[in-house]
């Protein structure tokens, strides 16, 4: 995936100067509405009346959202609820002006003024939704350094730091999610299956989950992977560590989660079991290297199934691990 951005674009800031534009339409509106009737093509009557009301309700809501653009312009980003309420004022003014034409007190050719006023600024408005809404996401999933370098001196079960694995050769570390997930599972087997590559390529690899030692062990007999290095993180503060969160109910239960489920526990044979950790932690994969995050995977849903052998690789990813926002 590309880097995020964590600040607006240019544009965005340009965008939202165009809040004056909105002041001055409502300013029109309200000081000329003659020019604004005949715009709308209206002779008077009971019909421009009623498109008279309806514009001066909309023109004041304008000029306040266009005074708020203004507000927002120098960070788009941090000020995005005003965005927000600006892009929902335009929802609901075009849906109004669509009733008013639907009840015939709106002369069809009232709609541009939804295109024009309200139509047309949804693309920009939802663009720089769009824009919040990721960098938030990188800026949560960022592992800063002195996290980081705390989170190295974490001991696998034989006693070896992170960071000293991640010293003696790359470092493949895989935080799983809880052993009774069929994802968990198919995860582990693909491990299974993949290792001998992985570990050919010269890199080492690490098992994070949220059961006890013992229980782990077990667990991970059944794939041939007892032998690896592990770490018993139950109360999920490694994975906090690493920048990865719980999961929404659309990441654990979307449709294509369930199909995936499906696929992986029944036609997969990975079955499920008991709940063993956190349900709602989401999994993650990191490339370590001398104490630094060289790739990463973060789960977008619980059924994603990364390619570890891309991740050991670097062939086929698309960017390194962002570290500093």
């Amino acid at each position: 995936m590309p880097p995020i951005a964590y600040k607006p674009a240019v544009w965005m800031s340009w965008a939202l100067r165009a809040g004056v534009y909105s002041i001055g339409f409502a300013a029109l509106v309200v000081l000329a509405p003659d020019t604004f009737l005949h715009a709308l093509d209206l002779p008077g009557g009971a019909m421009a009346g009623a498109a008279l009301e309806l514009s001066y309700v909309a023109s004041l809501l304008t000029a306040v959202m266009g005074l708020g653009y203004l507000l927002s312009a120098s960070d788009a980003f941090r000020h995005w609820p005003i965005v927000m309420m600006g892009f929902l004022a335009k929802v609901v003014t075009s849906c109004g002006i669509a009733w008013e034409i639907s009840a015939g007190r709106l002369p069809v050719s009232a709609a541009w003024l939804a295109v024009v006023d309200d139509l047309i600024w949804l693309v920009p408005l939802g663009l720089i939704l769009n824009g919040a809404h990721e960098a938030l996401l990188g800026r949560r999933r960022t592992v800063p350094q002195e996290i980081l370098r705390f989170a190295m001196r974490r001991k696998t079960q034989h006693g070896v730091t992170l960071d000293e694995l991640s010293r003696l050769s790359p470092t493949l570390l895989v935080f799983l999610r809880h052993a009774g997930c069929t994802f968990c599972r198919e995860a582990l087997s693909d491990l299974a299956a993949r290792r001998a590559e992985i570990e050919a390529s010269g890199v080492r690899l690490v098992l994070v989950h949220m059961s006890s030692e013992e229980n782990g062990t077990r667990f991970f007999t059944k794939y041939g992977l007892q032998d690896v290095e592990k770490i018993s993180d139950p109360e999920r503060a490694l994975y906090r560590a690493f920048g990865l969160p719980r999961g929404s109910f659309g990441d654990l239960f979307g449709p294509r989660v369930w199909l995936r489920g499906f696929q992986a526990g029944v036609l997969g044979r990975h079955g499920v079991g008991a709940l063993a950790g956190d349900g709602f932690q989401m999994p993650g994969v990191f490339l370590l290297f001398h104490g630094e995050i060289v790739r990463s995977y973060r789960h977008q849903s619980a059924s994603d199934r990364p390619d570890y052998l891309s991740l050991v690789t670097g062939h086929n990813y698309a960017a390194p691990e962002l570290r500093q926002p």
